[in-house]
């Protein structure tokens, strides 16, 4: 996987302005997307003029107050809701979103769950198989094929959610707060097996997340988003070499300046 755009990248230091999509080929381009809900004096703007690139094999993290726009801008570059107005725009096919909340199918076991995702490319059932398996050993679910997903944990849940997603063999993972709902140990544990992940598959990775440690403990870089309407108001380079442990000093210090950075957003518009 090349990283060399993402290194020169790190020579920047933290900038306050947005940059601009238009004419790049990164696998992630919004050239001034602005978003809108309601009509007229029902309208709230969930997203203001917001340009973001994300190159490919690029790992990077969106933060923000609730309401700030994250989830909408995770939407439009899925393609389940458009811009009122600017360009979205995706290379390297139709990405998958991950949720919070693992959404697998209920009446389907663990390998049916993941099964579906290549029965839908219209895989051959003995391709299926075999490919099922060695997603499941990708994630460590070896095992627990024939378990229904109410057997399982919430990092068991997520684990299964990831599968399914690699089978999808996009090249583009968007997660919304996948691990938010998990305890500490075990989001800490999943966070060491979605970087292997990204390392093994040069996934291009978008992950929403509010807790601003793992923003740092993941990404190769940090946009904060401003209180609604969101805006891109500031990107942190993420400087920290890999391996990183979200206990570490640098990665504490680096969160702690965001997070100064974030209070003075929240404080501007009396946002909670």
């Amino acid at each position: 996987m090349t990283r060399a755009s993402t290194a020169a990248r790190r020579e920047e230091p933290a900038t306050e302005s947005p940059r601009s999509g238009a004419g790049s080929l990164a696998a992630i381009s919004l050239d001034a997307v602005t978003k809108v809900y309601g009509h007229a004096g029902n309208a709230v703007p969930a997203l203001d003029r917001v340009s973001l690139e994300v190159e490919p094999g690029e790992f990077v993290c969106l933060l923000g107050a609730s309401g700030c726009g994250k989830s909408t801008l995770l939407n439009l570059v899925a393609g389940l809701d458009r811009p009122t107005t600017g360009t979205v725009e995706v290379r390297g096919g139709r990405p998958t979103l991950m949720f919070q909340e693992a959404a697998l199918f209920p009446w389907l076991t663990v390998r049916g769950n993941v099964d579906l995702a290549l029965k839908l490319r219209k895989i051959s059932r003995p391709h299926r198989r075999e490919t099922v398996q060695a997603l499941l050993e990708m994630v460590h679910l070896t095992g627990f094929e024939k378990k229904m997903p109410h057997e399982l944990s919430g990092g068991m849940r997520q684990r299964v959610q990831l599968a399914r997603a690699l089978g999808q063999q996009a090249e583009i993972l968007l997660m919304d707060e996948p691990f938010g709902s998990l305890d500490a140990m075990t989001r800490d544990v999943l966070h060491d097996e979605l970087e292997r992940l990204w390392r093994e598959t040069g996934l291009t990775v978008l992950f929403v997340t509010h807790n601003v440690r793992e923003a740092v403990r993941l990404g190769d870089r940090v946009v904060l988003l401003s209180s609604r309407p969101g805006r891109v108001v500031a990107e942190f380079p993420v400087e920290i070499d890999r391996p990183r442990r979200i206990e570490s000093h640098s990665v504490a210090d680096l969160a702690a300046q965001i997070t100064g950075r974030l209070r003075d957003e929240v404080r501007r518009h009396g946002a909670v």
